[in-house]
């Protein structure tokens, strides 16, 4: 049978990405299709209602977007993903061991705007910490990056797991600027970013506008204790098994793990 003949079951789909992300496996993007992003979000929301059913959480989300004008993409974060700066991951041996440095913030209040955007100084006042993470990137499918974008978007955009560093003390989120956060990512050793500004999309609020708007018409509104890593500061690394990743922000902290 064709493939486009089949019908759309997210809950089918998010069952076998979510078997394949516990057990290390992969996928054939093929047998993953999905049309559009609207069969993506259905999917990732049918793979959270599995994790809340089985006593996990929502943790956190990720946003990103490849330019300013382009609408953003996201993905709610299962809690057992997101882990201490430091902490062994046991990455499996065929991970894709993508490493990207972030800026996220970690939500001290429900971010409810309904059906409207909300202004940065709304999000501002929900925000409770600024910290640096890493999202290690993985793939549950064989074509791995080279899958179509809707597939992948369904597999959680690719996410692995986030490494989360200690908050920084003293940051009013309404000076962050990600055109001026400089960022350095070492991994074994070697200096493999250092640039000022190297986010796609540097508009923040933008960002967390949108997606406090859309994780609430999804039913999976954003709440306090979620941390949301906001795009990657340095493209995309693919790091050696073992390898240790340091990342800093100027100004903001530090972040590292072994992959």
């Amino acid at each position: 049978m064709n493939i486009s003949t089949v019908p759309f079951d997210p809950v089918a789909l998010a069952s076998r990405l979510a078997q394949a992300f516990a057990q290390g496996g992969r996928i054939p993007a093929a047998q993953v299709h999905v049309a559009d992003s609207a069969q993506a979000y259905a999917v990732q929301n049918a793979w959270v209602d599995q994790v809340l059913r089985s006593g996990g959480a929502v943790g956190g989300w990720k946003v990103g977007a490849p330019n300013n004008e382009t609408e953003p993409n996201a993905a709610p974060l299962p809690n057992a993903c997101l882990h201490p700066s430091g902490a062994p991951l046991g990455t499996p041996a065929a991970a894709l061991r993508g490493v990207e440095l972030e800026l996220a913030v970690r939500l001290k209040a429900d971010l409810l705007p309904g059906d409207r955007l909300p202004s940065r100084e709304e999000i501002a006042a929900a925000i409770g910490d600024v910290l640096p993470v890493v999202e290690i990137l993985n793939s549950r499918l064989v074509e791995t990056l080279k899958s179509p974008p809707a597939t992948k978007l369904a597999d959680l955009g690719n996410h692995g797991a986030l490494v989360l560093g200690a908050p920084a003390s003293g940051i009013d989120p309404l000076t962050l600027d990600l055109t001026r956060l400089h960022t350095r990512l070492s991994v074994a050793g070697q200096e493999v970013v250092n640039v000022t500004g190297g986010h796609t999309s540097p508009d923040l609020w933008r960002l967390l506008a949108w997606l406090a708007r859309h994780a609430q018409a999804r039913g999976l509104p954003l709440r306090a204790g979620q941390v949301i890593t906001t795009g990657s500061c340095t493209g995309l690394v693919i790091a050696e098994p073992g390898s240790l990743v340091e990342g800093e922000l100027t100004g903001i902290g530090q972040v590292s793990l072994r992959v």
